[in-house]
């Protein structure tokens, strides 16, 4: 079976978009998808931090391999978001941009969907950062205890207006893998579509708020010299905001754009 076409990919993400709509109003389920996207991300950044960190002498000489093999383990969290369900806030963030262009729903649903998902997956991520890898010791010995430290202090010292552009890097990699999962059709071809620009921004090094609900916290649990508020300002306001820019207008609203513009798809009765 053939993948679908741009136009097609923009049509299928206005009717995903639809559907996280009509969820914002089910508070419960929608935060409980929330929460459980969190801790896939979580997964793929533990899997990223202990694979990609853990090659001791064989990296040296070598910087390109731990971002490799990070960014080749990381994208299983958008994975299983995207095949099994769950509402990621960075996802979203383009997904809900061609029904609310295309007065399906207004800014106010938007809004309420970014809000509620991006609490979710903060309290996800947190809690798997938590119990599944400080509680159970995965990062209490180097050199993983070293990494994930010096990644959190290194991740709160950055310039702003550096993570700003990290973070719209970031999510306009994650938002083309949403899109790419959408115009396939079998397993092997969404998990491919999420695979190819997910590992590109971990490579890369670009700032993912939701990825950093998870690394930041843990590094502060292994004892990084990062305050809450640090994290907060320094990182994740500057990578949301860059997240927002990157998947909702380089994505979302681009693709609406080109692709959309012609459609008649609008239900002024929804207006």
């Amino acid at each position: 079976m053939k993948i679908l076409t741009p136009q097609q990919i923009a049509e299928a993400s206005l009717e995903a978009g639809r559907k996280k709509a009509s969820l914002t109003s089910a508070t419960t389920r929608l935060i409980v998808q929330a929460v459980v996207a969190g801790c896939y991300i979580a997964l793929g950044g533990t899997l990223s931090l202990l694979i990609g960190q853990g090659m001791g002498e064989a990296s040296q000489g070598n910087p390109a391999l731990p971002k490799i093999l990070s960014g080749a383990m990381f994208p299983i969290g958008l994975i299983l978001i995207v095949v099994l369900g769950g509402e990621l806030f960075t996802g979203n963030n383009a997904l809900l941009m061609p029904g609310c262009m295309k007065r399906h729903f207004g800014p106010g649903t938007v809004v309420r969907n970014w809000s509620l998902v991006y609490l979710g997956n903060f309290a996800g991520a947190l809690t798997f950062a938590y119990v599944m890898v400080y509680a159970a010791g995965l990062t209490g010995a180097d050199p993983w205890h070293s990494s994930i430290i010096g990644m959190a202090e290194m991740k709160c010292s950055l310039p702003w207006s550096t993570v700003l552009i990290r973070g719209i890097g970031a999510n306009w990699c994650v938002c083309l893998a949403v899109w790419l999962a959408l115009s396939g059709h079998t397993l092997l071809e969404k998990m491919a579509g999420c695979w190819l620009p997910v590992m590109a921004f971990v490579a890369l090094g670009y700032e993912h708020c939701v990825a950093n609900m998870f690394f930041i916290p843990l590094g502060m649990m292994e004892g990084a010299n990062v305050t809450a508020g640090a994290f907060i300002v320094n990182n994740l306001i500057p990578a949301t905001i860059g997240n927002i820019i990157g998947g909702a207008l380089f994505v979302g609203c681009l693709s609406t754009w080109m692709h959309l513009r012609s459609s008649n798809n609008a239900d002024s009765s929804t207006r």
